[in-house]
């Protein structure tokens, strides 16, 4: 990490830690149901306890997702989402809550836009940087050059099956938080969250990780709770999605409301 550049989500994740049990991470696809109602919800989960936006843009071939977040970024795409909208989105949810938004996104799109240019924008928007799920350290030198120029956070994935190398990588490029996998699988609610990833919390502390958030299979305030215990920060996706398909922007703000109790155990 970069001594010259601060992370506000670091940051972010260091005070939730200090006065709670940890960060809450929400996770929202951009431009479900639409793109209004997807800005929307993004600010109702920073107003019922989310601590920082990770904003999905939709792609057409999702490896990692589950299938409730698939449902949902076809449903953008088929609605006219462009990568564009993802700008806006960033745009709207920072000029109405003092929230960091980081952006998932596949590494191809951003191929597409161009990296210099995705950089400014997301900037310029009022990003906090980006989650690349497929993309490595060791192939991402052109993202590691923008994001130091104009200040963006990087996420860097580790799973579970990650060597000790690929994990020191991680660490060693990530700014913000290394993206600790909890399982060998898609996103989704589970009913437990794998215990693999408190041995990986583990391993990625051993690497220098001095901020790990474990995501994927995470649907509840005790499980939130769970994870808190071992982890800086806890992300959620699939259930938020799902509380905004079946019940709009009220529901995904109580469900945040819900997950948010799991951070502040005594």
């Amino acid at each position: 990490m970069s001594a010259a550049t601060k992370s506000r989500v670091a940051e972010t994740i260091a005070r939730r830690n200090e006065d709670a049990a940890g960060a809450l991470i929400g996770y929202l696809p951009a431009g479900f149901p639409d793109l209004v109602t997807s800005v929307d919800a993004a600010v109702a989960l920073a107003q019922n306890g989310v601590d920082v936006i990770e904003l999905g843009l939709p792609y057409s071939d999702p490896v990692m997702d589950g299938t409730v977040i698939q449902a949902a970024t076809q449903q953008a795409l088929s609605a006219g989402f462009r990568l564009r909208d993802g700008f806006t989105a960033v745009r709207e949810i920072t000029a109405q809550v003092d929230i960091p938004v980081l952006v998932m996104t596949y590494w191809n799109p951003v191929l597409q836009y161009g990296v210099e240019r995705f950089a400014d924008d997301l900037a310029e928007a009022g990003g906090a940087g980006l989650i690349t799920p497929d993309l490595i350290p060791d192939e991402g030198a052109d993202w590691l050059a923008a994001s130091d120029r104009v200040g963006l956070d990087r996420v860097f994935l580790a799973a579970p099956s990650s060597t000790d190398a690929r994990l020191r990588q991680a660490v060693e490029a990530s700014r913000g938080f290394v993206y600790a996998v909890s399982t060998m699988g898609i996103t989704g609610a589970r009913t437990d969250v794998d215990a693999a990833a408190r041995t990986l919390v583990a391993r990625l502390r051993e690497a220098g990780a001095t901020s790990a958030c474990v995501g994927l299979g995470i649907s509840s305030a005790a499980q939130v709770a769970e994870v808190l215990e071992y982890a800086d920060g806890a992300i959620v996706g699939s259930a938020l999605v799902k509380a905004l398909g079946d019940g709009g922007v009220a529901e995904a703000g109580r469900v945040a409301a819900a997950l948010a109790g799991g951070t502040n155990r005594s």
